[in-house]
């Protein structure tokens, strides 16, 4: 059933979902869709509801540049305080009218007659855009392990992403698979609770101190009263946070004070000389991503908490046995394995010019000009797309650079009275290729570990390998002699 015909059509309620519908209505671009999947939005902050849930980058700058809110509560906001900013930033722009709840995309394919985008979703329904913005973003399919045997297992299990609620876990055996960012916030909470913790680390992973602390209710009033206060320190956590890129990207030396840091951490928290060798890491520190910590490893020195090194072997009915052959019982299993973030942009399900699909526009890997925008697709751009994730600022940062992009690209089409627009191959050959020659040089390549940052051939997919400002400067204005317009 063909629906209707909206000019814009914008995939996802998140931080780049709601930027993006915000700035086309500052832009005077007022006839555009939202499809959200889930009944709410939020994205990756809706979803993501685990004990102690929160953000590793600081609130204010975790936050429009164009909405700050002066009255985060902490300087690392919760997850359900990041939720109601959201709430309130859709409702102040008038964007959630623009939203449709219950809406998930299955098929995108270009129509080259009508130079229209063809959207079907999950219903049936069929949307004819002209254009279409992806901000699915990269952190919302799960990812869990291969464990042979786990068809058997009878007790609980879920993902850190899909958290059982109704599960009691007080008094529970528990077993918790993966040691990444949401492991090391709900570790500590569920440590508190459950009779027995076993926890399944493959990496250790480098964690400095958080500097996380309320915020005082007069300092709130300041930002709230006092004119470019927010704004200023928004700006010195921005160069604060940017100074962490030079040793990751220009030379891993450089890293030598942020190592010492974690170092003296970990050694001030963990005076068990065996203890404190099982989580060492033994890779460069940036190589996975840094993580920020105060409780996680006093959580791991609790009695009822052990930390397993060996592999997991196979799950049996209600136990777990590993390859050196220790057999732990457990009545569930939490898995905080992250999530398929290369698989995220790789799976969707996009037919360009000429019936040609993503996949095989991808056949060597994913890549987009400036991130943004793809040869044989036109008139799609996608947000937070590849090689435009940050292992040291705030993402959101990014998405506010690609939403200008969009929009200049939006300009030009409608200056020159054309109906669609595509970066030219040479121009995003040229400029994966400048950005594959940093990444070669950067720690995530040379550091010694492998990551989600990376995809099945080794190649960082994921990140960009410099400081956020420039990434900014290339793709705040699109260049007409970079794109095609038809």
């Amino acid at each position: 059933m063909t629906e209707g015909a909206p000019a814009i059509v914008i995939i996802g309620s998140g931080f780049a979902g709601l930027g993006m519908g915000i700035r086309l209505k500052k832009a005077g671009f007022h006839d555009f869709t939202i499809l959200e999947k889930s009944d709410a939005l939020g994205g990756t902050w809706h979803d993501n509801t685990y004990p102690g849930c929160a953000c590793d980058v600081p609130s204010h700058m975790y936050s429009f540049s164009f909405d700050l809110n002066p009255g985060w509560t902490r300087l690392f906001a919760p997850q359900p305080e990041i939720e109601a900013y959201m709430e309130r930033t859709a409702d102040r722009y008038r964007v959630r009218e623009h939203i449709r709840f219950g809406s998930r995309v299955e098929t995108m394919e270009f129509d080259d007659a009508a130079k229209r985008w063809n959207v079907t979703l999950a219903d049936g329904t069929v949307l004819t855009p002209r254009a279409i913005v992806s901000g699915v973003g990269a952190l919302h399919i799960p990812s869990f392990p291969d464990l042979p045997g786990i068809e058997r297992f009878q007790g609980t299990a879920f993902h850190s992403a899909e958290w059982d609620h109704s599960y009691d876990l007080a008094g529970k055996r528990v077993a918790v698979v993966g040691t990444g960012a949401s492991a090391i916030q709900f570790v500590p909470q569920i440590a508190k609770k459950v009779d027995d913790l076993v926890l399944f680390q493959r990496t250790p992973p480098w964690i400095q101190p958080k500097p996380d602390h309320a915020i005082a209710a007069p300092v709130r009033k300041v930002f709230e009263k006092v004119p470019g206060a927010a704004r200023a320190f928004r700006d010195s956590i921005y160069w604060t946070l940017e100074a962490r890129a030079v040793g990751f990207t220009l030379d891993p030396r450089l890293s030598a004070p942020q190592e010492w840091l974690a170092r003296w951490h970990l050694k001030r928290q963990i005076p068990d000389p065996e203890l404190r060798a099982k989580v060492t890491p033994d890779y460069t520190i940036g190589c996975k991503r840094v993580l920020l910590s105060n409780d996680y490893y006093p959580a791991l020195t609790r009695p009822n908490v052990r930390v397993e090194t060996s592999a997991i072997a196979e799950v049996r009915e209600n136990s777990v046995v590993t390859r050196d052959g220790r057999e732990y019982e457990v009545d569930c299993i939490i898995y905080g394995t992250g999530f398929k973030v290369t698989d995220a942009l790789a799976e969707l399900q996009v037919t360009g010019r000429g019936g040609v699909k993503l996949q095989e526009l991808w056949a060597d890997g994913i890549e987009a000009h400036r991130g943004t925008t793809v040869p044989g697709l036109p008139n799609f751009f996608m947000l937070l797309g590849p090689n435009t994730g940050l292992g040291h600022n705030s993402v959101v940062f990014m998405i506010e650079s690609q939403i200008q992009h969009v929009l200049s690209c939006l300009r030009m089409v409608q200056e020159a009275g054309a109906d669609t627009i595509e970066p030219k191959p040479e121009a995003c050959r040229a400029f994966n290729d400048r950005i594959h020659r940093r990444l070669r040089r950067a720690v995530w390549s040379e550091g010694g570990c492998q990551s989600w940052y990376l995809d099945d051939k080794g190649v960082n997919r994921t990140l960009w390998p410099g400081h956020t400002f420039e990434f900014w400067a290339g793709a705040r204005k699109a260049k007409a002699d970079e794109y095609v317009l038809a």
